[in-house]
C-alpha cells in the first residue's frame, strides 16, 4: 500500500492538482478569514472552519478524487492497474490516503490564521485543534464519496461534477426527512466547530469513509473479475 500511497502522493505535486488543491484552500480560508473574522472584529475559528468545510470542499474534494480511477480507465492504465500484483485493498487505500494527505498539508497552512490572531488574542489552541480535527474527518468521507463515483466513470469532468451535485443534494435531503441527515456531511459537524467532540458525530463521518472506501473496493474487485 504505501508504494502506491508514495506514487499517488508524488503525482499530485507532480501536477498542478497538489499546488492548486491547496491553492484554492488558502484563497477561499483567506476570504472566510475576512467575512467570519475580520469584519466583524471577531476570533471566531469555528465559522472559519465550518464555512471552508461546507464551500471549500464542494471545490477541493472533486478536483482531487475526479482523477483517481476515471483518469486510469481514460489513459487506458487501468488494465495494468487491476492486473498489478498489489491487492485492490492496496491499490484503493494508497490512493485515499494520498488524498487525504494532501487535505492535512493544507490544514498544517491554515495555523497561519491561528497565529495571525495571536498577534491581536490568543485563542485557546485546543479547541482549534479539535475544530482541525473534525474537519479533517468531513474531507475523508466527502474524499470517499469523490474516490467512488470517480470508480464508476472514466471522464474525470463527469465524476467532479457528480461529486458536487452529491454534496450539494445532502444539503437539502434531511429538509425532506431526517432519516437522510445520515450522509449530509456538514449535519455531522455541529459540534466541532464549537470545539467540542462528540462521539456521535466522530462515529457518523468515520462510517461514511470506512461505507465508499468499501464500496471502491468491491466495484474495483469486481472490474478486476471482469478483466
Amino acid at each position: 500500500m504505501f508504494a502506491v500511497y508514495k506514487k499517488e502522493l508524488k503525482s499530485y505535486f507532480l501536477s498542478p492538482t497538489g499546488y492548486i488543491t491547496i491553492g484554492l484552500f488558502l484563497l477561499l480560508f483567506s476570504l472566510f478569514f475576512y467575512l467570519t473574522t475580520v469584519s466583524v472584529g471577531g476570533y471566531d475559528m469555528g465559522n472559519l472552519y465550518f464555512a471552508t468545510a461546507r464551500y471549500g470542499l464542494l471545490i477541493i474534494v472533486p478536483i482531487l478524487t475526479m482523477r483517481m480511477f476515471a483518469e486510469e480507465r481514460k489513459n487506458g492504465t487501468e488494465q495494468l492497474l487491476l492486473t498489478s500484483p498489489r491487492s485492490i485493498t492496496e491499490i484503493v487505500l494508497g490512493k485515499y490516503f494520498a488524498a487525504i494527505s494532501v487535505i492535512i498539508i493544507t490544514l498544517i497552512f491554515s495555523l497561519i490564521y491561528y497565529g495571525i490572531l495571536c498577534f491581536f488574542k490568543a485563542p485557546n489552541l485546543v479547541p482549534t485543534l479539535v475544530m482541525m480535527l473534525g474537519f479533517l474527518l468531513v474531507a475523508m468521507a466527502a474524499i470517499a464519496i469523490g474516490m467512488f463515483i470517480s470508480s464508476l466513470t472514466e471522464n474525470q469532468i463527469i465524476a467532479a461534477v457528480i461529486t458536487i451535485i452529491f454534496f450539494v443534494g445532502s444539503w437539502f435531503l434531511p429538509s425532506v426527512n431526517d432519516s437522510f441527515s445520515i450522509i449530509d456531511l456538514m449535519s455531522n459537524y455541529q459540534k466541532f466547530p464549537a470545539g467540542l467532540i462528540s462521539i456521535t458525530e466522530v462515529f457518523n463521518l468515520l462510517g461514511i469513509a470506512i461505507m465508499f472506501v468499501l464500496f471502491t473496493i468491491i466495484i474495483m474487485q469486481r472490474k478486476k473479475s471482469v478483466k
